[in-house]
């Protein structure tokens, strides 16, 4: 089972992208996904996550009203929406995918989550 990220690239801020993420190999099916980003020398971080149950989505604060999470969860596929990109925005960002959600469970906790991709590149330049 993998998860593929795509859609990165390079943008002026105030623009937008747009990232993707499916799955390939054997079919499984989630609970949820959701995308994190690591900006160099940082650690990682949480972004944004979606629950197939009634497709309710969490953002961070720092990119909530700019970014919108959506997917698919019968094909395992999410995206990421990202509009009024800000320099502090760049990283590599990657999907992930929670198997089964348990109780104590955090959608923003990396730990969480089973199954991960190998991350985009997003670059903002100011």
């Amino acid at each position: 089972v993998q998860l593929q990220a795509s859609g990165g690239g390079l943008v002026q801020a105030g623009g937008s992208l747009r990232l993707s993420c499916a799955a390939s190999g054997r079919t499984f099916s989630s609970d949820g996904m959701g995308w994190f980003r690591q900006a160099a020398g940082k650690e990682r971080e949480f972004v944004a996550a979606i629950w197939w149950n009634f497709h309710t989505t969490y953002y961070a604060d720092s990119v909530k009203g700019r970014f919108t999470i959506s997917g698919d969860n019968a094909k395992n596929t999410v995206y990421l929406q990202m509009n009024s990109l800000k320099p502090e925005d760049t990283a590599v960002y990657y999907c992930a995918a929670v198997l089964r959600y348990r109780s104590g469970s955090s959608w923003s906790r990396e730990y969480d989550y089973d199954v991960w991709g190998q991350g985009t590149q997003v670059t903002v330049s100011s």
